[in-house]
């Protein structure tokens, strides 16, 4: 009975810490590329869906390096209602497009790089602002929530707000 008791434990406490721990894969996220990775993690949902609908996913799964400011699914939700589901739209593809790169800077901008910087010019051509206020860094006027999650073709510091370029 005791075993039995031993391997239930187990069961309720070691697999889920596995899980949550990402034990129970067999690759690392620094050989995924910044789509995958995004894709892995489960809440750029909204973001994986933009860059196909752009026609971007392919360049974004080439060499790079890229940086990607990357918002969440929740970023996304905080657009006014019908957004997003217009911006998909095959006759909005240009205007996606111009979004989307402006969340990617060429080369590898890690966080030490970010707080030096005052802007960094994106792959759409214009800069994105940087500062620091206290502990927190924005792009624009979004808050840099993580920072520095490696790809193998880039880094992705994750945002809290879609950032939009200047029409």
């Amino acid at each position: 009975m005791k075993k039995i008791i031993a391997i239930i434990s187990c069961v309720f406490f070691l697999v889920p810490a596995l899980v949550l721990a990402g034990g129970y894969k067999n690759y690392s996220k620094k050989s995924m590329d910044v789509v995958d990775l995004a894709a892995h993690t489960g809440q750029f949902n909204t973001l994986i869906a933009a860059v196909q609908a752009a026609g971007l996913e392919g360049v974004l799964r080439g060499d790079g390096p890229f940086t990607i400011l990357a918002p969440t699914d929740e970023a996304f939700a905080k657009l006014p209602e019908g957004t997003v589901e217009d911006l998909l739209k095959p006759e909005n593809r240009d205007k996606l497009k111009s979004i989307l790169t402006y969340h990617v800077i060429p080369g590898n901008v890690y966080a030490k790089d970010v707080m030096a910087m005052s802007s960094g010019k994106t792959v759409n051509g214009q800069e994105v602002t940087f500062k620091v206020e206290g502990d927190s860094v924005y792009a624009d006027s979004a808050k840099i929530v993580k920072t520095d999650v490696k790809a193998s073709n880039g880094v992705i510091h994750i945002i809290d707000n879609v950032i939009l370029p200047m029409s």
